[in-house]
């Protein structure tokens, strides 16, 4: 049986194409939110000296990325109105098959049981605004990959993609928010 919780959205898509800034933004408008697993684990991990890392060990990444989300399904699973997330859970599927490597089972029954509202927003790639850093250290071409690889496991899954417009954080935000409302009516 699924879980479906309708006020949870996902942005979703290739590493610098400006997710976690519409989320930051979304955040500063009074909108519950939720970070992203990889860039925290990756912080942590380098903080600690750990192997969860994906020039690592990418399967231990995964492992602990698939805990995170499970951990920030749960707590956002009562709140009311809109929640707003830095990925889900199918993208955790899409980062394994993008490597190469097996999706366990449970990760892939997690992916198709808890499931969140049924439009998701893809972030394109965006080479003008793309930048390495010391935990993002993919290429553009890596992140162009990575955009397929979500939209292919999203679109999977039966989730209905909306592609976000390459605009200002501001249009980006009504953009958003004008799409939740079709789908989520009473989101301001």
């Amino acid at each position: 049986m699924n879980d479906v919780r309708t006020n949870l959205f996902v942005f979703t898509g290739g590493p610098g194409s400006g997710k976690t800034s519409e989320i930051e933004a979304l955040r500063a408008r009074g909108h519950a939110c939720a970070a992203e697993a990889g860039r925290s684990i990756i912080r942590d991990q380098m903080r600690i000296g750990g192997n969860a890392l994906p020039w690592r060990d990418r399967e231990l990444y995964a492992e602990i990325m698939l805990a995170w989300e499970l951990r920030t399904y749960r707590e956002v699973e009562g709140q009311g109105g809109s929640v707003f997330l830095d990925r889900g859970l199918p993208d955790i599927v899409g980062y394994l098959r993008l490597e190469g490597l097996p999706v366990p089972e449970h990760t892939m029954r997690a992916a198709k049981t808890l499931r969140y509202n049924r439009r998701v927003f893809l972030f394109p790639p965006w080479p003008e605004i793309f930048a390495q850093d010391a935990e993002r250290k993919q290429t553009v071409e890596i992140a162009e990959r990575t955009y397929a690889a979500m939209a292919e496991i999203y679109a999977e899954l039966g989730y209905e993609t909306v592609e976000v417009p390459r605009l200002s954080v501001p249009d980006r935000a009504r953009f958003i928010m004008e799409s939740v409302s079709e789908v989520f009516p009473g989101t301001a």
